[in-house]
């Protein structure tokens, strides 16, 4: 039997995300018109063995989490579990923390997720790939390709080109090493508990040589990727599988337009009931558009590509929507030009207003080419990116909003460009 454990981090993470990480845990951010971590847990759920989801970070337990629970449960039909960390302890600290809850009902391997990644999840090609090389008791990192300088970005993975062993592993190296990056999702075997216990001992004892009285706490927090891996690298247990399926990190809010993008794209062969078609009568939909049954759209409004529209979202006539998110509750009122933009929750825009972004995706023409997670600010400036909309802002008819974060329940009297509005 399997298990999935997905690693959802907690309040002080997502802080890229913000405003919009305010309302929401960033997890059950909607991508493609379902919660961010759905796709994960719709991949776990699928493995055949699969017997139990664990959830695993340090929000407090919240409302929202326990109903989206409830209802994945329900829908999935597989046990889902939240563990809550009484505070922030690594990649491999909440792991080690909860092992008795991993480990009860006797797994032979688990699988650990980070949250903010969007993927295909090739979970039972890992499974097969564990069986054909290494041995039972291997694990296994699922890596892809990036190009030379935005490999630097991320965790580097040197491997065998004949037998994908790990022989080397850097966390965000500052010189080029591999272009083989991992992309947080992992599979492993109960073993792995015996290597995390090694680190958590090591760091005991340096901080018995400290002599520091908050000690304990410091010794459960464990990085996987920088303690776990780098000494796992090169000691045959370690082996790596290549995916050329997409793959991107949901770090800033406008990464969240782009792993949309993503997850539209598949749906059309997994799930062509969540796209919207052209209808007579209905709206005039280009390319992939999500469009939730609750929403009310005038005939007029033309949508997409790479549209999603929430619950209860009111769209006026002649209202043109691209490359955007527009959360539950929110109205667009008539002849409104929403492009690569993320409109928050219960927010309104007023009639020919126009509201922009701009979009940060990768540099199309290389296959390779990854999401940047771009700073704020750069020479003192604003970084032109996606325009986000908190929740219940206002924005007044016949004004112009460009490359600008708005934070919650603003009502604007004018026209923003570059601007941060607080």
């Amino acid at each position: 039997m399997l298990k999935a454990v997905i690693l959802i981090g907690g309040p002080q993470k997502g802080t890229r995300f913000r405003p919009l990480s305010f309302e929401v845990p960033k997890p059950l951010f909607p991508v493609a018109g379902v919660p961010m971590v759905q796709h994960h847990i719709e991949a776990c759920a699928k493995v055949p063995g699969m017997k139990e989801i664990l959830l695993m970070g340090f929000y407090q337990p919240h409302e929202a989490l326990s109903r989206f629970l409830v209802s994945a449960q329900h829908e999935f039909k597989i046990p889902i579990r939240y563990l809550q960390e009484y505070a922030a302890l690594g990649t491999g600290g909440g792991i080690y923390h909860f092992r008795d809850q991993i480990l009860s009902g006797g797994p032979e391997a688990f699988f650990v997720l980070n949250a903010d990644v969007c993927s295909e999840f090739p979970l039972q090609e890992m499974l097969d790939f564990r069986q054909q090389h290494g041995d039972m008791h291997s694990f296994v990192i699922l890596g892809t390709t990036a190009n030379r300088t935005q490999a630097l970005n991320y965790g580097c993975i040197v491997a065998n080109a004949d037998t994908h062993e790990v022989l080397h592993y850097v966390e965000k190296p500052s010189t080029f090493v591999s272009e083989i990056i991992n992309c947080g999702i992992y599979l492993f075997t109960p073993t792995i508990f015996q290597h995390i216990g090694n680190v958590f001992q090591r760091n005991q004892q340096e901080l018995v040589l400290e002599e520091n009285s908050n000690g304990w706490h410091r010794a459960e927090v464990i990085r996987l990727e920088q303690d776990v891996f780098t000494a796992l690298a090169g000691s045959g247990k370690l082996y790596v599988y290549k995916t050329d399926g997409f793959w991107s990190q949901i770090k800033s809010a406008g990464s969240a337009i782009y792993a949309s993008r993503l997850y539209l794209n598949q749906y059309s062969q997994c799930h062509p009931e969540r796209l919207a078609q052209n209808k007579p009568g209905g709206p005039i939909i280009r390319g992939n558009v999500y469009i939730h049954p609750t929403a009310s759209i005038d005939s007029s409004a033309v949508l997409g590509p790479n549209v999603s529209i929430g619950k209860g979202v009111t769209v006026g006539a002649g209202v043109r929507v691209r490359e955007s998110i527009v959360l539950h509750g929110a109205s667009l009122h008539d002849h409104t030009c929403v492009l690569n933009t993320i409109v928050g929750w219960d927010s309104t825009i007023g009639r020919w207003a126009r509201v922009e972004g701009t979009p940060s995706d990768p540099n199309p023409n290389d296959p390779y080419a990854k999401i940047d997670s771009e700073t704020l600010f750069r020479d003192g400036q604003l970084t032109p990116s996606i325009t986000i909309l908190g929740c219940s802002v206002t924005i007044p008819a016949e004004v112009v909003i460009l490359n600008s974060i708005v934070l919650p329940h603003k009502e604007l009297s004018r026209s923003y460009k570059n601007q941060i509005i607080l």
